[in-house]
């Protein structure tokens, strides 16, 4: 997963960023703790078995889930906004090793990222009730 943050901000606090997965790239269910709108503006990606192609936009209200997402073959680019904290929480990690094991793949960690001051990377909360997670 590549991202580039083109807003991030803490007041008020609000993320604004483009997004590119590789082909085949899958990121487990999981929310944010803010409503959060994503459009697809190449490529395709299913979100839950629903195909998103270019064009699809999701509006994902705040304290709602959404995934996991499998990338296509050509993978996908975003443009998402995550209007209040985007730090996100997950689920379901069964719904995430069931995902992995049909695509025979091995999860891996989530690499480091730097947040803005007084934002603690939650990440590692995932990790622990499911081993290492695949997305950032």
């Amino acid at each position: 997963m590549w991202e580039r943050w083109v807003a991030f901000s803490t007041e008020p606090l609000y993320l604004a960023l483009f997004a590119r997965w590789d082909p085949g790239m899958i990121v487990r269910r999981h929310g944010h703790y803010s409503h959060h709108v994503l459009t697809v503006l190449s490529g395709e990606f299913t979100c839950d078995g629903e195909l998103c192609r270019v064009g699809s936009h999701i509006t994902l209200p705040l304290g709602a889930a959404f995934g996991p997402f499998v990338a296509g073959p050509e993978g996908v680019e975003l443009y998402e906004v995550m209007m209040g904290d985007p730090r996100s929480w997950s689920d379901e990690p069964e719904a995430m090793q069931a995902v992995l094991a049909e695509h025979s793949v091995v999860q891996l960690p989530d690499p480091p990222i730097e947040l803005p001051a007084g934002l603690e990377d939650l990440r590692a909360v995932f990790a622990a009730g499911a081993g290492a997670d695949a997305d950032a």
